[in-house]
């Protein structure tokens, strides 16, 4: 017990570093931040709990938990960057933790250690934990649902599909919350996991006589647990009338409230646009091969995807040779696989969509170390130092390369590249203490390595590259110099503008205006006014826009519409303006202008 504690001091130690250094420094980063930060306090600012809102439209693309959650650190601590990130923080810590105790039931306490801190060092894991998104409230829900699973399923002498009840109507309960946060992949992904796990466990004794040409017995292997009969009885094993029915206590109530609420226009758009549509179309350019999902795990899972070869060829190794921890592996192997292989099916690709398989990685490369430190590694010593020169690699990449695109998008800060020597001198260290057979230093090394490089890159270099924003400068502009000011945008339309800005933005249009009907629906889009009336209605109005839009928008605006501020638009080579009259006065805002709150 007390090496468990000691265990879980050191996960919250390197988990709270990582997460939480500098979590409210940067602001928020378009677009999806925004969105949900914003979402939370127009529900807060309007007193209504069930109907997510954002620049006084209904927001339909994700459930409520997160805006609840949102709410309530902003109930505590205010409205801020950090309270919108709050809770993501704390659940990614709280994901390391419960990860930890999968990796002590199927493997030892070690492994399990390793794989908290992997996890808690990893980019897109970081990524995950340090944004106001719903991604780290889905990964912590859905990763504890397998946990409770491993809790009750592994027992020392066998694993099966648990017996208890109240285990099972915990792991489910779980679940519901995950549907909460995402929708229906928080019950059908870890169902998916668990039910492919346990139709590979369950499958009879193979009394196929090796006579077949290999791609045969191959395909024969593949196809096995998808027998008619045995996917059945594996189904009907799971209780698929227990998981429905106690996730829909935890989650219908809520979804039946906003369908309600909404005419059912919030279900017909999340269910029918974000989910069916995202999964049979690419939505906003979001496609890519099958190799997507792999390239996006190697780069995601840095630095630790450096040991992704030898970490697979341990797996496959020991599984063939009926390894103790064989069923363990095959656990981790179906949670990467169900969530690599179901979202490379859908259209819609993204490389958040497979994060919640990340703790399972974390596992897989714990146990590589493990054995690593311990001599026991299947995979030759070759392996290790190309992970070694890897890491180092890509150091140099990044001290030669930053530098070059700081020059053209972050001026004055090319001296980001250092971070780059962190990686370069954790690879020299780790490469000689494993040259001098000092394996678990070199091991040790690298999770150094990794803590410094996440805390340094999320919670410094993060923070001077939110320098160059400098959209503040024409929000200021606007709140400056009108009380009552109308604020509507062509051609680009930023979430940042609309939550630091206070209030909502309209997008205009050059051709006929959406018809007022008496009729229309609240929950529809809002209407988009047409730019050439925009300044009839006697209030102060002002019109965001780029360069290479205003030319287009002048023709239809009054003559005594002109640019009075504008500044570079980040990270990118055009330049935002603010429209207004010429007999407002104003300051341009400098291209060169310091961002600095």
């Amino acid at each position: 017990m007390r090496q468990v504690w000691l265990h879980h001091i050191i996960i919250v130690a390197v988990a709270g570093i990582v997460l939480f250094t500098n979590l409210g420094g940067p602001r928020l980063w378009d677009r999806d931040e925004p969105r949900n930060a914003g979402c939370a306090a127009e529900m807060l600012e309007r007193g209504d709990a069930i109907v997510p809102f954002f620049n006084g439209e209904m927001r339909a693309h994700k459930p409520v938990l997160l805006y609840w959650l949102i709410m309530s650190a902003y109930t505590v601590f205010g409205v801020s960057e950090f309270s919108a990130r709050f809770w993501s923080a704390l659940l990614a810590a709280g994901t390391a933790i419960v990860t930890y105790h999968i990796g002590r039931r199927l493997f030892n306490a070690q492994v399990g250690l390793w794989a908290a801190v992997i996890l808690a060092t990893s980019l897109m894991f970081d990524i995950a934990g340090r944004a106001a998104t719903p991604d780290s409230v889905l990964i912590f829900f859905s990763t504890l649902a397998l946990m409770v699973f491993v809790l009750a399923a592994f027992k020392p002498d066998t694993v099966r599909f648990p017996s208890s009840w109240p285990m099972v109507a915990l792991m489910y309960a779980v679940m519901g919350m995950a549907v909460l946060a995402k929708g229906p992949v928080g019950l059908v992904l870890p169902t998916a996991v668990i039910g492919m796990f346990l139709l590979i466990m369950r499958l009879p004794t193979d009394r196929n006589d090796g006579k077949n040409r290999k791609w045969v017995r191959l395909a024969y292997g593949m196809l096995r647990p998808f027998a008619p009969l045995h996917f059945l009885r594996t189904c009907w094993l799971m209780r698929p009338l227990t998981a429905l029915g106690i996730v829909a206590a935890v989650a219908l109530p809520w979804y039946i409230w906003v369908g309600l609420r909404t005419d059912g226009e919030f279900l017909r758009v999340f269910f029918g646009e974000h989910n069916f549509g995202r999964a049979t179309t690419a939505m906003e350019g979001h496609n890519g091969s099958p190799l997507f999902y792999p390239v996006a795990i190697l780069i995601g899972f840095f630095p630790w995807s450096v040991f992704a070869g030898p970490a697979l060829i341990g797996v496959v190794s020991r599984i063939r040779r009926g390894d103790r921890w064989s069923a363990g592996y095959v656990f981790a192997g179906c949670w990467v696989g169900v969530y690599v292989g179901l979202f490379s099916l859908a259209q819609t690709k993204l490389p958040s969509y497979v994060t919640p398989c990340y703790p399972a990685l974390a596992l897989l490369t714990g146990c590589f170390i493990y054995h690593w430190t311990r001599g026991e590694a299947a995979a030759s010593r070759l392996w290790p130092r190309l992970a070694f020169v890897s890491l180092g690699l890509v150091g140099v990449a990044m001290t030669i390369g930053l530098p070059l695109a700081a020059r053209r998008y972050l001026p004055g800060d090319e001296w980001l590249g250092a971070i780059g020597l962190i990686l370069l001198a954790g690879a020299t260290i780790g490469f000689v203490f494993m040259e001098t057979a000092r394996i678990r230093f070199a091991a040790l090394s690298t999770a150094a390595t990794a803590i410094v490089f996440t805390t340094l890159l999320f919670g410094f270099v993060a923070v001077c590259v939110d320098r160059h924003q400098q959209n503040h400068l024409l929000l200021a502009a606007v709140t400056g110099s009108s009380d009552n000011p109308r604020v509507g945008s062509f051609g680009r339309l930023e979430p940042t503008w609309i939550f630091y800005g206070g209030q909502p933005i309209d997008e205009l249009t050059l051709d006929s205006p959406d018809s007022p009907r008496s009729d229309r629906s609240p929950w529809k889009p809002k209407l988009r006014p047409l730019a050439a009336e925009y300044y009839g209605d006697g209030r102060d109005c002002f019109i965001f826009t780029t360069d290479r839009h205003w030319a287009e928008l002048q023709k239809a605006l009054p003559p005594q519409a002109c640019v009075v501020a504008e500044c570079p638009l980040f990270l990118k080579d055009d330049r935002l303006l603010l429209i207004g009259r010429k007999d407002v006065p104003f300051r341009t805002a400098s291209r060169d202008s310091d961002s600095a709150r």
